[in-house]
């Protein structure tokens, strides 16, 4: 298990990339179909890693919170399915639901949108206001697997408090952290830094 943390390549006052993805549950969406309308909870996800398992069903439920607060959230899948079969869409729906995430869950198949976003890592999150401009990149929460820390979403409830009450965040937020995308053979970003061995 590599641990990797998110480069921010995007910056503050970036626009959302437009994406047309499919939900192996139904539907494709579109960045304007997902957006909400306060802000958009956009993060990269997979089935198999253990930092996304381990804050899953947390992230529902905040997902659940802010809902009615005119907050929408999607999950992109990026990895390589063919070296990584539990990241394989016909299971994305099984752990979607199994984690109570009512949102739409969508298959990056040719790793486009995750160059686009610069994800670096899973779970990777970014936030973006009403206009689609991100508003903050960085962790869910200081939680990680093993460290016995309960994952609650602290950092990430702060900076959507604080997108919701029209203040600026008051510093730069603590880089996301988790295993690093899987990109297919020869499909790795200029930002990617493999493993030493």
């Amino acid at each position: 298990m590599a641990e990797v943390a998110s480069t921010f390549r995007l910056e503050p006052g970036d626009p959302a990339a437009e994406f047309s993805l499919p939900d192996p549950r139904g539907g494709e969406y579109s960045f304007e179909d997902v957006a909400g309308e306060k802000g958009t909870i956009l993060f990269f996800a997979c089935n198999h890693c253990p930092y996304v398992v381990h804050l899953a069903k947390q992230v529902g439920e905040l997902a659940d919170d802010y809902v009615d607060e005119g907050i929408n959230t999607v999950a992109i899948m990026s990895n390589d399915v063919a070296n990584y079969p539990a990241d394989a869409p016909e299971l994305m729906g099984e752990f979607a639901d199994e984690n109570g995430w009512d949102f739409p869950y969508l298959y990056d198949e040719t790793q486009e949108v995750a160059h686009a976003y610069s994800a670096a890592c899973t779970p990777d999150f970014f936030l973006f206001d009403s206009e689609g401009y991100l508003f903050y990149a960085g962790q869910f929460d200081h939680s990680r697997p093993g460290n016995d820390e309960e994952p609650s979403g602290e950092d990430l409830r702060e900076a959507l408090d604080t997108l919701l009450a029209g203040q600026d965040l008051g510093s730069d937020p603590y880089p996301a952290t988790g295993c690093n995308v899987k990109w297919k053979p020869g499909n790795e970003p200029e930002y990617f830094t493999p493993k030493k061995k």
